[in-house]
């Protein structure tokens, strides 16, 4: 039989573990160390999650990039806050470009373990798109190790889920409405889809945002511009195999926008998505990948 203590254990040890590889917050991460320019080895988590991010990050076409660190911290939704003005803002984020890009930092094997390498010292990681994906998976995993089959996993709105609720049948899963102030999960629905067996994440701009002179400035950065986005896409619910590859995309697609999201989505069938934007009459309107239609409760 198995002790609910052992597992509570086995799964904050695993979380512990992730936060001291990759949290931009924990001041005494691998992460936080790599960025502040120390040379420190690094562990299997850091290592799979940036080649996870790298891979991605070639798939999307560069916008899913965790290197673009320094942008998010510039538009201050990163792990440092910045008082610059607008104008200000976009003439660094100009400079900033030159210093972006997964293909600037690589490993170095050596007899003491692997090590960061950067092109520019000046280049930085931020993680926070994947890690809870991928923290919602290690979790899975732990889970598994205990022989459930049946479970779901919420980490900071990241979802994993397998086998059925204690209902009976998959799971239910509630997508919001992207509205400007709704910063309650679950408060406004737009749909809810029974479905089980993968990673489900949702991103949108409807909850992180700030405006400046009329103008609204969301938490999506696009690293090829180096500034936030500005299009119709509104959210992007990401369904794939694992949470942190569903993590990756909906940051992705929001920097997309919506033709992009669903030129990639043709080319990679593995995953699907449910996509809000604003229609040319500024209404909400909704595209969702076709095999999802059986999906949704109405």
């Amino acid at each position: 039989r198995v002790n609910r203590n052992d597992v509570s254990a086995a799964v904050d040890s695993m979380l512990l573990v992730i936060d001291n590889s990759v949290s931009g917050y924990n001041k005494g991460s691998i992460l936080s160390k790599v960025n502040a320019g120390e040379r420190v080895a690094l562990n299997d988590v850091f290592i799979d999650i940036f080649n996870i991010s790298r891979e991605i990050w070639e798939k999307s076409g560069g916008a899913f990039d965790p290197s673009a660190g320094p942008l998010f911290d510039l538009w201050g939704f990163g792990f440092a806050d910045s008082t610059a003005t607008v104008e200000a803002k976009m003439q660094r984020a100009a400079q900033m470009k030159e210093y972006t890009g997964m293909d600037l930092f690589g490993f170095e094997e050596t007899q003491h373990g692997t090590f960061l390498t950067r092109a520019d010292e000046r280049c930085r990681l931020n993680f926070n798109a994947i890690a809870q994906g991928y923290s919602c998976d290690a979790v899975a995993r732990v889970l598994e190790s205990y022989g459930s089959r049946n479970y779901i996993i919420e980490i900071g709105g990241e979802i994993v889920c397998k086998g059925d609720r204690e209902q009976g049948g998959p799971w239910r899963i509630w997508i919001d409405k992207p509205e400007d102030g709704n910063d309650i999960s679950g408060a406004l629905k737009q749909d809810v889809l029974s479905i089980s067996d993968c990673g489900v994440v949702t991103s949108g701009n409807y909850r992180k945002f700030y405006y400046k002179d009329g103008q609204k400035y969301a938490h999506t950065i696009d690293p090829k511009t180096g500034y936030p986005v500005q299009h119709s896409l509104l959210s992007a619910t990401v369904f794939a195999d694992d949470c942190a590859t569903a993590d990756a995309y909906a940051t992705s697609f929001m920097v997309m926008g919506i033709d992009r999201a669903k030129a990639l989505l043709e080319r990679h069938p593995e995953l699907k998505a449910y996509l809000i934007y604003a229609a040319p009459d500024g209404s909400n309107a909704v595209w969702f990948s076709p095999a999802l239609k059986s999906k949704i409760v109405k």
